[in-house]
């Protein structure tokens, strides 16, 4: 899908952003983006606004683009010191200010900011608790893995697939090894989900409600389903001769699933830690 860059957020930028770059600043950022060229003449928010234009014109994908123009915007800004000036202080208020409005108008218009240079569709509430979750643990292989699964999804959907079931595998790893339990010696989402799911006692026998037993049930079925779909279908491995060439539905299917068992093993694990 070739999601446009909304007009709310190009009149955004177009008014904001010449308030904080240079002729040359917007160039190279717009450029640094692979915005097309050439460079747009006029003024700053001119500038700003017909390259937006272009982007949206002539970028395969324009979202990706925008990602990257604002990301140096999205991350958390430090506050000024005590001994900072009156200007480094009413810039910090209007950077941060800035931010909150275009965080406001990407939700208004369906879009969300991830780190990874990347805007995308809003995504289920599953995907955006774990997205809360894995920012507390800190893992550069699980952020990656999220990021890569989102960004596929449209466009790629071989590659969300194999994400899906990578963040599975890294979420798995790093609670084994913070865990200091054993590693398996052949280290495939099902070995590695044996021994995750034995040590947070995900034992359908060892509960007693029979509803709640067919859902945790699920949980293992969603581990053989995305760890298949990943060997049959994804990027992640040589195909044979009966090509498998899944949509963006099915990778949709297979990246929400994989959420909702990840966020379940976060929160189990941190209830535990409590």
């Amino acid at each position: 899908m070739n999601t446009k860059i909304p007009q709310s957020i190009i009149g955004l930028l177009s008014e904001e952003l010449p308030k904080f770059e240079t002729h040359a600043s917007i160039d190279s950022l717009f450029l640094y983006a692979d915005a097309p060229s050439p460079i747009p003449d006029g003024s700053k928010p001119v500038k700003v606004k017909e390259w937006l234009f272009s982007v949206n014109k002539k970028s395969e994908y324009p979202l990706n683009v925008l990602g990257i123009i604002i990301e140096k915007y999205m991350d958390s800004l430090d506050e000024p010191s005590v001994y900072a000036s009156d200007y480094e202080k009413e810039e910090y208020f209007n950077r941060t200010k800035f931010r909150e409005t275009l965080i406001s108008i990407l939700e208004r218009n369906g879009l969300k900011y991830f780190s990874g240079k990347v805007v995308q569709m809003s995504l289920s509430k599953v995907s955006t608790n774990l997205y809360d979750l894995i920012k507390d643990k800190n893992e550069d292989a699980i952020n990656l893995e999220f990021t890569r699964a989102i960004e596929g999804l449209e466009n790629k959907p071989l590659e969300s697939i194999s994400a899906a079931c990578n963040i599975l595998e890294s979420i798995c790893k790093v609670y084994i090894e913070e865990e200091k339990l054993e590693l398996p010696t052949k280290q495939d989402l099902r070995n590695l989900w044996k021994v995750v799911s034995k040590d947070l006692q995900f034992d359908v026998n060892r509960l007693q409600d029979d509803d709640l037993k067919k859902i945790i049930s699920g949980l293992f079925s969603i581990v053989d389903g995305v760890s298949s779909l990943r060997t049959h279908g994804s990027s992640a491995h040589g195909q044979g001769k009966r090509l498998y060439i899944p949509e963006s539905r099915h990778a949709r299917l297979a990246v929400n699933s994989a959420h909702t068992l990840a966020a379940f093993v976060l929160e189990t694990w941190n209830k535990r830690t409590l």
